[in-house]
């Protein structure tokens, strides 16, 4: 996924929908740093170990707020909110993810941003990521470049730096549904643990994404991830020099009528993409979920209701030992108390990505 040629004309003024999006992210990132300080209402949400504040709800109500009042008829799929229908025929879709490292939070952890993403049918065009811990934005322009703070080029410096050549610091991102018993991610983990100088476990995959672009980190590899936060931060890295692949080496096309299995990806260093593809091929080949006919299927059913405006993110749970993957020792599961969790109760707080 780079380079990365300009998309057809849309229907938006992408400059102007950028200064949308700033202002929206970083007025988001201003409540939630406002009330990082006091006692917060922690709730589970799903059964996959996530949870939600009414940090989460009041900074979402913040930036759909800015972004009706901008673009009345633009579809929205927002992190807490789900599906907000727009004009009928309307092909751009606004992806919001109003606090990404909600468990962080959780545990009293500053490490987190907001994200948003504009997409011109199913593919992003424009992404906007702001740590509201450094009060530093960064976006792109699908085919123009990406910007840091204050307007400034993001570009990845030609050589990684000293020390790194061959020891790559990398970061690992993957989906809520995926279980602490996945052997397909417990494998796969491992492995590039063993492989690299240090992997990162952000529980932020926007924190990781605006990392890779500065050049902070070398790499990321995500397993079935989210879909709300990914084309923010995977348009911004990729503008910047940053180099994405499938799991398996195929090309990646980011977009939200894509199957989980085809948003699984490496994103890195051009010179470091193949090394960590010789990792991630091996298991990519032993994951269970549907190729083929099957896939192609799902992809057609997904691409129809992003553009029916029916989407919603998709929920993949893996049976145990279903794949048979290259031996790995396999993580325990950790375990939780009863009730929702506290910011002072931290075993209640299951440390999944994200």
């Amino acid at each position: 996924m780079r380079p990365i040629p300009p998309s057809p004309a849309p229907t938006v003024d992408l400059a102007a929908a950028r200064r949308v999006a700033v202002d929206a992210a970083e007025a988001a990132g201003a409540l939630l740093s406002a009330g990082m300080g006091g006692p917060l209402e922690i709730r589970p949400k799903g059964t996959g170990g996530d949870v939600v504040t009414e940090l989460d709800t009041a900074a979402e109500e913040l930036i759909l707020g800015r972004i009706r009042a901008a673009y009345p008829g633009h579809r929205i799929i927002a992190e807490e909110s789900g599906i907000l229908d727009g004009a009928p025929g309307e092909e751009m879709v606004w992806l919001v993810d109003p606090l990404d490292g909600t468990n962080n939070v959780a545990i009293g952890m500053p490490v987190y941003a907001v994200g948003l993403a504009l997409c011109a049918r199913a593919e992003p065009v424009l992404g906007v990521v702001h740590d509201p811990v450094s009060g530093r934005t960064w976006s792109a322009v699908r085919g123009e470049g990406a910007l840091g703070p204050e307007g400034t080029p993001v570009t990845l410096a030609e050589r990684p730096r000293p020390g790194r050549e061959n020891n790559p610091v990398l970061a690992w991102t993957q989906g809520h549904q995926v279980t602490a018993t996945d052997r397909v991610a417990c494998g796969l983990r491992t492995a590039l643990e063993s492989r690299c100088a240090r992997m990162l476990q952000l529980w932020a995959p926007l924190v990781a994404w605006t990392m890779l672009a500065r050049g902070d980190i070398d790499g990321i590899v995500g397993y079935l991830p989210e879909i709300v936060d990914l084309p923010a931060g995977a348009l911004l890295a990729a503008e910047a020099g940053a180099e994405l692949r499938r799991l398996d080496g195929r090309p990646y096309e980011l977009g939200i009528d894509r199957t989980p299995s085809e948003l699984g990806f490496v994103a890195a260093r051009p010179e470091l993409l193949d090394r960590l593809l010789e990792t991630t091929a091996e298991f990519a080949a032993a994951d269970p979920r549907p190729t083929g006919s099957a896939g192609q299927q799902e992809r057609r059913d997904g691409g129809r209701a992003a553009r029916d405006g029916q989407y919603r993110p998709r929920e993949h749970e893996l049976a145990d030992g279903d794949a048979d993957v290259p031996p790995a020792a396999p993580f325990e599961p950790q375990q939780r108390g009863e009730g929702p969790p506290r910011r002072d109760d931290r075993a209640h707080i299951r440390p999944d990505e994200q």
